[in-house]
């Protein structure tokens, strides 16, 4: 049985949609599918185009923007990785206005920041009982001050999303590379996860190096996420976690073919029937580093499938912790704009990272380089020239496509239209050079090709093609001047969806390159 949230979800789209599913569909739709032995190719297809975000997922997905703040011992001693060996004295932060980072972050568009509330070096943002290394004992406000407790009131003050970010790896603690360790790592989870009210996000990375006693630790992460679903059952787990993967680099730039339903070797009945079938609760499996992780090829012979979506981070910085040599070295608005379309525009969510210095603040650098930014955005996306076009299509709910609202979504008239034809007589002409595309994933991620063609001269010119969508795609193409478009969908696992489309003018002269030619 799928638990009471994904039920109430269903329910809620089932109501919400043009395109609405029995009730029988929507209790079988989850985030994994178990691949039999001897599955045929079209039954695995099948299943991979069925397979849909779990409500956190969902919700994640939706965010589109993230934001990191790196603070911490590190920006004190001028370095990316402390040793644990640094005096809590040095942490000193002044002017720290946490309301001032997240009003920043709200302002940027961006929905919800993650706190690195202990990196590597093991140093506390938050008056721990489990170690002395933290901000009680350093001279910022007199031992009493409380980073992670001034970063989620902000948080809610301003109405975005919080998440912490707690190293396994610490050079501090002496019970490091032992079982103790473990014991520890929870007690550090439980603090975090009690005393800040609402937790939306824990993140993980993978580091895992040497403690003062020259030892490694075996982590133990199944037991750190049983732990996190029993606190905060509705946080999402990334990036060494159940919930969302590591893109695979740390550039900003995601594939230009970015699955979210990928192969999981791990995933087998056994495991999920003892989590009730509720989500997954391990972190899947196999390769995830590939150019292309979820094609046909790949998941020919996968043991199961999985919904485990792309996280792309990146630094406004060339360090992750502030520096002072590097305040004429913040990303311009152009290439942050750039990073936008290669990473939200390529299925994915992009965690920015935006590092507060030795006052307490995020710098005026930094803040000028956001707002160019925002700026950009905007006058690129205020004006969808699609709006209000005439739909011709082959299909059913065609006007939803037009309507503003992402749970409602075209398709075609049966799961075997695989293809699909859609043209959109604008209202004038128009000059636009980029194309927006989503589909609807709760129903799942299924188109595999598209192209987008413009009439002109009496035929069919094409403007851009594409592979993947997902939740967004965003494709910039030379600009072209026309009045009548359409979208040829060449193949899709199933009917595809296409929830919104949009036509737009990059604010950017001459920005229609390639990505990959700026990365």
């Amino acid at each position: 049985m799928m638990n009471k949230l994904t039920a109430g979800l269903f329910s809620l789209l089932l109501m919400a949609s043009s395109a609405p599913v029995s009730a029988q569909d929507a209790a079988s739709k989850q985030n994994f599918a178990i691949i039999q032995p001897g599955a045929t190719e079209a039954d695995i297809i099948r299943k991979a185009a069925n397979v849909v975000s779990s409500p956190r997922q969902l919700r994640w997905q939706q965010l589109e923007l993230t934001a990191f703040f790196h603070v911490g011992v590190n920006t004190f001693t001028n370095r990316e990785w402390g040793t644990g060996k640094e005096d809590p004295a040095i942490f000193n932060p002044t002017q720290l206005d946490a309301r001032q980072w997240v009003r920043v972050a709200k302002e940027a568009g961006i929905k919800q920041v993650i706190l690195t509330a202990k990196h590597h070096d093991g140093f506390c943002l938050w008056p721990t009982a489990t170690t002395e290394h933290s901000v009680k004992n350093s001279p910022w406000k007199n031992g009493n001050g409380d980073v992670v407790q001034d970063v989620a009131e902000a948080c809610r003050e301003y109405g975005i999303g919080f998440g912490v970010y707690l190293s396994p790896w610490d050079m501090n603690s002496l019970v490091y590379g032992s079982d103790a360790y473990n014991d520890l790592f929870v007690e550090q989870l439980t603090e975090l996860l009690t005393k800040y009210g609402r937790v939306d996000e824990v993140w993980f990375d993978g580091a895992n190096g040497e403690g003062p006693n020259g030892k490694k630790q075996v982590y133990d992460f199944d037991r750190w996420y049983r732990h996190i679903r029993k606190l905060q059952p509705a946080a999402t787990i990334a990036i060494m976690g159940p919930d969302v993967r590591w893109v695979g680099t740390e550039t900003g730039y995601g594939r230009e073919t970015e699955w979210s339903v990928v192969p999981a070797d791990n995933l087998d009945q056994t495991a999920t029937a003892a989590n009730s079938q509720q989500a997954v609760a391990f972190k899947p499996t196999g390769d995830m580093r590939g150019e292309v992780l979820g094609s046909r090829e790949q998941i020919r012979n996968a043991k199961g499938l999985v919904w485990y979506p792309a996280e792309t981070d990146v630094s406004i910085r060339p360090g992750w912790f502030y520096h002072p040599a590097e305040d004429d070295k913040v990303k311009s608005p152009e290439k942050l704009l750039d990073i936008y379309y290669s990473s939200v525009g390529r299925n994915g969510v992009l965690l920015l990272n935006i590092p507060p210095d030795t006052r307490g603040l995020i710098h005026e650098s930094d803040v000028k380089a956001l707002q160019g930014w925002t700026k950009l955005r905007h006058d690129t996306f205020s004006k969808n020239f699609a709006e209000g076009a005439k739909v011709k299509a082959s299909g059913k709910y065609k006007k939803a496509m037009l309507d503003g609202k992402y749970e409602t979504h075209f398709t075609t008239k049966s799961e075997r239209d695989t293809t699909a034809t859609i043209e959109l007589k604008l209202k004038g002409e128009h000059t636009f050079d980029v194309l927006m595309l989503q589909e609807n994933i709760s129903v799942g991620q299924r188109i595999e090709k598209f192209v987008l063609e413009y009439w002109q001269e009496g035929q069919w010119q094409k403007a851009a093609e594409g592979t993947t969508v997902g939740y967004k795609r965003l494709l910039r193409f030379e600009p072209v001047t026309a009045s009548k478009v359409r979208l040829r969908i060449e193949s899709s696992r199933l009917n595809p969806t296409i929830s919104e489309i949009g036509l737009y003018k990059n604010a950017l002269e001459g920005a229609a390159y390639s990505a990959n030619e700026r990365e």
